[in-house]
């Protein structure tokens, strides 16, 4: 099969209406869905078509994004609530055989040295870690980035270990 002149003004016309690419195989006869995908490709033709799922979609994707907000923000408040918390319980070092479904999993040293454990503390539901730990592991998106050097701890965090 070869790209005619006329094939290719006549795809053009059909894309440019918005009909899918099945519709413009079946017009114009002989191709496959896939070729005609592969010339609009080619030809740079605009992969944006409004489509009749695509029109249906939009509501659909605004209460998602109304849904998405609320979820962040009660996320974000649930976090704050544990950095203005102070009463962190003490460590319960524990080796990994005595680790069970409530303690928290945040390992302690490397796992090479004569000394590492897990933190022990209690940990919070649904969740691998305790209060403390959670701070590190769950980072408010783009704070990470803030930090100049990967081992600086944030200043409120050293208050809440030396607060332990």
């Amino acid at each position: 099969m070869s790209w005619t002149e006329e094939k290719v003004n006549k795809l053009k016309e059909l894309w440019g209406k918005g009909n899918t690419a099945s519709q413009i195989a079946e017009i114009i006869g002989g191709i496959s869905r896939n070729a005609v995908i592969g010339k609009a490709h080619r030809l740079n033709l605009s992969a944006k078509i409004k489509t009749r799922t695509a029109t249906s979609n939009q509501n659909f994707e605004n209460s998602q994004d109304v849904k998405n907000e609320k979820f962040k923000r009660g996320r974000r408040s649930k976090f704050k609530s544990l950095i203005i918390e102070k009463d962190f319980e003490p460590e319960n070092p524990k080796q990994l055989e005595e680790l069970d479904e409530n303690s928290c999993k945040w390992p302690i040293g490397h796992p090479d040295e004569k000394n590492f454990y897990f933190c022990g503390r209690t940990s919070l539901k649904d969740f691998s870690y305790c209060k403390l730990h959670l701070l590190y592991a769950y980072q408010p998106k783009g704070k990470k980035e803030d930090f100049s050097e990967k081992d600086e701890i944030p200043e409120i965090i050293k208050k809440k270990m030396q607060s332990a």
